[in-house]
């Protein structure tokens, strides 16, 4: 099995709630190690992160962990940044072992072709927040947001991404479309899934010969997607860690 995880955003509650879903996060990962083959994190796993060269956000340790002993004895995990935790340098690779991309990036497993993007910048109407994704991503600000003491620089990375939560929570682009749109044209490139993240709202759409995925979130109904070299599945976290069965969908 193939597991793919988004849009957790550990660190967006208080502390006692993030608490209670870090713990899910856990037993997930503790079961599907069981069959797992290789895990992908479709971004925003955490809601605001940045490395420094000597520190990181305390409050993902159990987390970070976990993923760590993963990668060391069960799978490979690649990470793809999301619009919220993109500041990373080099911790993952270099202390976890987890490869970590700043863009889309495109898979075969089974013969089947993947497209996996975080989903964020899909819609070409929105061009307040690609512009502001092209200077967040910019490789002179992020050194300048480094030199910044880190209890200031995640302070401000927290709270920047509270309000950019409420700044897409009222906005209505259409983007869920232009996300379909966006899959659509992959699979007529010849893809057979395109998986994303980002717009908070599970859903399977078949196209032609393919599918589109969107994986959902953790904030209100935790879901993941799964491929069993054959199809794709989305799956619901507590219905699944009640059950026996590996995959529902």
């Amino acid at each position: 099995m193939i597991y793919f995880i988004s849009d957790v955003h550990l660190g967006v509650l208080d502390r006692q709630k993030d608490k209670l879903r870090e713990d899910l996060l856990l037993k997930l990962l503790d079961k599907i190690s069981l069959d797992v083959e290789k895990i992908y994190l479709v971004g925003d796993i955490f809601d605001y992160w940045f490395d420094y060269k000597t520190v990181i956000p305390k409050y993902f340790y159990r987390t970070l962990t976990k993923l760590h002993d993963i990668r060391r004895d069960v799978c490979e995990i690649e990470f793809l940044m999301g619009n919220h935790d993109f500041g990373h340098r080099d911790f993952f690779e270099k202390e976890l072992n987890i490869i970590v991309h700043n863009g889309d990036i495109e898979r075969e497993h089974s013969g089947k072709k993947f497209y996996l993007s975080h989903g964020d910048g899909k819609n070409p109407d929105d061009k307040g927040y690609l512009m502001l994704k092209k200077i967040m991503r910019n490789e002179t600000v992020l050194k300048f947001y480094m030199k910044l003491h880190p209890n200031i620089g995640i302070s401000l990375a927290s709270g920047s991404s509270k309000e950019s939560r409420k700044y897409t929570d009222k906005k209505h682009f259409g983007e869920g479309d232009s996300m379909f749109d966006f899959a659509k044209t992959k699979i007529d490139m010849g893809f057979d899934y395109v998986i994303m993240g980002h717009r908070h709202k599970a859903s399977i759409q078949s196209y032609k010969h393919g599918k589109y995925l969107n994986i959902g979130e953790w904030i209100k109904n935790p879901s993941i997607a799964a491929f069993d070299n054959n199809d794709m599945y989305l799956i619901n976290v507590n219905e699944f860690l009640s059950e026996n069965n590996s995959i529902t969908g």
